[in-house]
């Protein structure tokens, strides 16, 4: 048996524009998820630092896990990032997104932001906004089944999806809200579209309520990621 500690390689997109602010944040999570596995080396890196992956994965021994902290599995998982990871013997675990305990984090983080604006659940919109894509249904999919195990979990008065690059837009679904509306950003990293695209649809439907962090950002996540990592391990060395 080997005597490397396990290893694991947290990916996401990044910002082309500007990477560095986006590397930065994916390390600081990097070690958040390594704080709940002791022994393990968690490292980061986003697609859109150039060499920054190819940098990372010289450095990873075979068995290495791969978790992708992208909301579906798109084209960017399925795609994307097999290609640049090549014939690597590594192990590309689910996204983010997909993670079965995601919608019970979803719901305690806008369970405890109505308790925090003095709001009852029965009277309070809540709004996923979401990326969506022109190229691929996935992304929607996604983003209406995560809308039904939200539902399935909490007694909101009403659940919205609208989306950055296809109809309805953002700003589309956030009309009429009301005051006692919640924003839930259905996005594993924060960027350019949770920065500006999002407050700036949100502005032009005249929305009131509150906007959230990105669901990537919220408390849990990092044990989430972590836990997840491990039951692949475990698995691994049960074969």
């Amino acid at each position: 048996m080997s005597s490397l500690p396990p290893q694991a390689l947290i990916v996401s997109h990044g910002q082309p524009s500007d990477p560095a602010p986006a590397e930065a944040a994916l390390k600081v999570l990097a070690s958040k998820v390594a704080a709940h596995l002791p022994g393990w080396n968690v490292q980061s890196a986003t697609l859109a630092a150039e060499g920054r992956l190819e940098e990372v994965m010289d450095t990873l021994s075979p068995g290495a896990l791969i978790y992708p902290m992208f909301m579906a599995n798109g084209w960017f998982v399925t795609s994307a990032l097999p290609k640049r990871l090549g014939q690597a013997p590594v192990t590309v675990v689910d996204p983010l997104g997909v993670d079965p305990s995601l919608p019970d984090l979803a719901a305690q983080t806008l369970e405890a932001a109505t308790q925090d604006a003095g709001w009852s659940l029965t009277q309070t919109t809540v709004l996923l906004a979401a990326h969506g894509s022109g190229r691929s249904r996935k992304p929607a999919q996604m983003a209406q089944g995560f809308a039904d195990a939200i539902s399935a979990r909490l007694k909101v008065a009403e659940i919205r999806v609208g989306f950055v690059e296809e109809a309805p837009f953002v700003d589309q679904a956030a009309m009429g809200c009301g005051t006692r509306s919640i924003c839930l950003p259905l996005f594993a990293c924060p960027g350019f579209h949770t920065t500006q695209d999002v407050p700036e649809a949100l502005e032009k439907a005249g929305f009131t309520g509150v906007l959230l962090p990105v669901l990537g950002e919220a408390h849990g996540v990092p044990r989430l990621i972590a836990d997840r990592m491990q039951d692949h391990r475990s698995l691994a060395e049960t074969r």
